[in-house]
């Protein structure tokens, strides 16, 4: 038996007044490949789950940015999830990269972005996970 790891990635714009998204592309790693992922009735339920993590860490930090006052151009994001042989997550990382429009990030909200994703209802019913990193950045 083996584990099961999952790599989504996503590039993001978004418009004025409250980050909502202009144009979004999400990948996913295939056999050491990237290709875009096409969300549809056959796409595998695991992978739907991490699709559906990511998505609420992206709505959270992209809505709580916009609470602040950063006012975001692009993003970019990663997600890494590794399951157990018995499909029980072990390890999830996920990250984004802001590029700002207007807005200047101190540490406070930075900090609080951060645990608000942690509201997001996906992730609070996630909170069993051994290995959990959040991390947002904004150049």
């Amino acid at each position: 038996m083996s584990n099961h790891s999952f790599q989504l990635r996503l590039l993001c714009s978004y418009a004025e007044p409250d980050n909502s998204i202009a144009d979004l592309k999400v990948d996913v790693l295939v056999d050491d490949r990237w290709e875009q992922f096409d969300l549809n009735i056959q796409t595998a339920g695991f992978l739907m789950f991490v699709y559906t993590i990511f998505t609420c860490q992206h709505m959270y930090m992209r809505t709580n940015c916009a609470e602040k006052g950063l006012m975001l151009d692009s993003a970019n994001g990663t997600i890494d999830l590794l399951a157990d042989e018995d499909w029980v997550v072990q390890s999830m990382h996920i990250s984004f990269v802001g590029k700002l429009r207007s807005g200047s990030p101190d540490v406070e909200a930075v900090a609080y972005i951060k645990e608000r994703m942690n509201e997001c209802p996906v992730s609070k019913n996630l909170t069993r996970i051994p290995d959990i990193r959040t991390e947002v950045y904004f150049v």
